[in-house]
């Protein structure tokens, strides 16, 4: 098979250190992951190996220049969940960044994995949607926030919240 190569330049005042992680543990987790072999080199990576995996690894990176141009955290299990998405084609981190569901005090609010991204665009096209999920999957947090950004741009007129009277496990 033939061997791609391609060098990327981090853009300006990105940290290279957020980019490789302490004692470089994100680019050895992605190297673990990809038959590629990566170098960083001052602020710029090489990537070297089959074309698939260089285009992968290529969009891998550019979202993590992205993130920490953003200043949003970029830890271990953000460089897991970027592997997970490229590898998997659910979905590309780039859709998952852009669809900002609500943005307050210059956080952003947006789905963390594909299957909150499908259950945004669920809640966006039908008038009622049923979520269900184990706890701590956000289905709660997404809904609310999808309900305050529905209220800030007058698409409704009011929230109703309600809870049953019994709990779920008695």
């Amino acid at each position: 098979m033939a061997t791609t190569e391609k060098t990327l330049q981090a853009p300006r005042g990105v940290d290279m250190a957020l980019i490789t992680g302490p004692g470089d543990a994100h680019v050895r987790l992605i190297d673990d992951r990809f038959e590629s072999r990566i170098t960083v080199r001052g602020d710029t990576v090489t990537i070297a190996g089959e074309s698939a995996d260089v285009d992968t690894l290529e969009m891998l990176f550019n979202d993590m220049f992205k993130q920490a141009v953003s200043k949003e955290s970029l830890d271990e299990a953000y460089v897991e969940k970027l592997i997970g998405l490229l590898k998997t084609s659910a979905i590309s981190p780039k859709t998952l960044r852009e669809d900002i569901v609500l943005a307050y005090k210059g956080k952003a609010i947006r789905p963390k994995s594909a299957g909150q991204k499908r259950f945004i665009d669920a809640i966006r096209m039908n008038s009622i949607t049923f979520g269900l999920g184990p706890a701590g999957t956000g289905k709660t947090f997404l809904t609310c926030a999808m309900a305050v950004a529905a209220l800030n741009a007058h698409q409704i007129g009011r929230i109703v919240l309600t809870r049953p009277i019994v709990e779920a496990g008695e």
